[in-house]
């Protein structure tokens, strides 16, 4: 039995929107990293979990890939949306989480977090974190384009992308944060205050990648 046309274009709008949702879940991200701390957050916390949420979006299709393997009839329906109002309405939606909520909304909450971090340190606190959240929200296309670009576009998508997000964060991330942990060991130093955490934090960051081979060596 043929499926209706109609079913048809829901499904190839809703895969459609997908897109944009990953770009509002990054945005979202870059506010809950805030609300964790901003410099460190929690597994499973609202950073997390939002990032997951934009893997998952834009991996969609490839996920979507394991039900015809599974025995499951349905495939992805393929070909543009027929429909003229479903075609308009998806284009709307697409243009207005791209050039008003990232492009515009998310500079201005980022400018909020930089005033934010002026709050901060008048009220006796680190600006790191306010400054961490403003950038993030900043470089939401950045990021988006760089999980595009892990998308191997095989079933196992999902998996690469968080592996590549993760090769991303040990070999780019982690050595600047480092550098910075350094930085505030050596100004802790001379202040007369404690510095050593922010030696082992440095030496930390800068071995995960080799921790983390011994691990699975360990348990191979």
């Amino acid at each position: 039995m043929a499926t209706p046309p109609m079913l048809l274009d829901i499904a190839r709008t809703l895969l459609a929107l997908a897109a944009p949702a990953a770009l509002l879940c990054l945005v979202l991200a870059g506010i809950a990293l805030r609300r964790d701390g901003g410099r460190n957050f929690s597994i499973g916390g609202g950073f997390s979990r939002w990032m997951f949420w934009a893997v998952i979006f834009l991996t969609l299709p490839q996920l979507m890939a394991w039900f015809p393997a599974l025995g499951v009839p349905a495939a992805l329906p393929t070909g543009g949306i027929t429909s003229g109002w479903m075609a308009s309405l998806t284009n709307d939606i697409s243009s207005f989480v791209t050039n008003f909520v990232v492009n515009q909304l998310a500079t201005v909450v980022a400018a909020f977090f930089v005033l934010r971090a002026v709050l901060d340190v008048a009220e006796g606190h680190g600006p790191l974190g306010s400054i961490i959240t403003a950038m993030f929200l900043l470089a939401v296309p950045s990021t988006a384009a760089l999980l595009r670009g892990w998308n191997s576009g095989s079933p196992n998508a999902t998996s690469d992308v968080l592996a590549g997000l993760w090769t991303y964060a040990v070999s780019r991330i982690l050595p600047m944060a480092a550098c910075l942990a350094v930085v505030g060991a050596i100004w802790n130093f001379w202040q007369n205050r404690p510095w050593m955490h922010f030696a082992g934090c440095a030496a930390g960051f800068l071995t995960v990648a080799a921790l983390w081979q011994l691990i699975t060596r360990m348990m191979s």
